[in-house]
């Protein structure tokens, strides 16, 4: 029964999984970069609020200086649409990640010397690029220079993601008028089980070691679940991502 039971859940997540691919934010923009919709520049914008400074970055490794990369990081979001560069993307190759990056590249190398005298951002306001928080977390990152602008991008890339999932979990938690068990265990989304101090935790939160438990396995399968939704938004198929999120951790230094 219990086996039986199991095994129902899970087809019913896969299901539901599934279905998720048919209304992404990255299958709104891919349609609508084939004609007309509303939908895509709000999707868009989304998606490039989490890519933008890993995209800056990436430019900042290829050697420009940070007033030029700027304008290239500003003036290519304001193309990104304006040139219908989505129309061109293949869904059989439907990973977000790559595409933005792939689009970049070609941009750096054909579209900036044609567009440098145009204003920048064309009047476009697609995403609030706040570069000079930007150029100052680009100076504390190692500057020895053994990362490759590819890899580089990867690497924050994959913070970047990680960093918008734990918005969305403190923003659950917030709604559910839970911000201080937030607070208290999120320290625990990070580290082996033997090192989290549970009993001490039970303290703070006068509660017991076991209730602490309990909730930090919610916490961690909340985070788990919406990290998957928020690949799912940058993929074509469930296949795309569980290879996806298997790059995010080969990324951040995993197996």
């Amino acid at each position: 029964m219990g086996s039986a039971l199991k095994d129902n859940n899970e087809s019913t997540a896969a299901a539901r999984r599934n279905a998720r691919f048919m209304t992404t934010r990255w299958s709104i923009v891919l349609h609508a970069g084939r004609g007309e919709g509303t939908g895509a520049r709000d999707a868009l914008a989304r998606l490039c609020g989490t890519y933008w400074y890993p995209l800056y970055a990436y430019v900042r490794r290829r050697g420009y200086n940070a007033h030029d990369a700027q304008d290239l990081t500003q003036e290519f979001f304001a193309r990104l649409l304006a040139q219908r560069t989505l129309g061109r993307a293949d869904p059989a190759r439907g990973r977000f990640r790559s595409f933005i990056l792939t689009a970049l590249g070609h941009f750096l190398s054909d579209e900036w010397d044609k567009g440098r005298a145009q204003k920048r951002g064309g009047g476009h306001d697609l995403v609030p690029l706040d570069f000079a928080a930007a150029e100052q977390r680009f100076e504390l990152e190692p500057a020895d220079g053994t990362d490759a602008p590819d890899r580089a991008f990867d690497r924050q890339w994959a913070l970047a993601l990680l960093d918008t999932v734990l918005h969305r979990l403190e923003e659950d938690y917030a709604r559910a008028g839970r911000t201080a068990l937030f607070a208290a265990l999120k320290a625990t989304l990070v580290g082996g089980r033997e090192s989290l101090p549970y009993a001490e935790l039970a303290s703070q939160l006068g509660s017991s070691e076991g209730a602490v438990k309990v909730a930090v396995h919610r916490l961690r399968k909340r985070y788990r679940e919406l990290l998957e939704e928020e690949i799912d938004e940058t993929v074509a198929s469930p296949d795309e991502g569980r290879e996806e999120l298997r790059h995010l951790l080969r990324a951040l230094g995993g197996p």
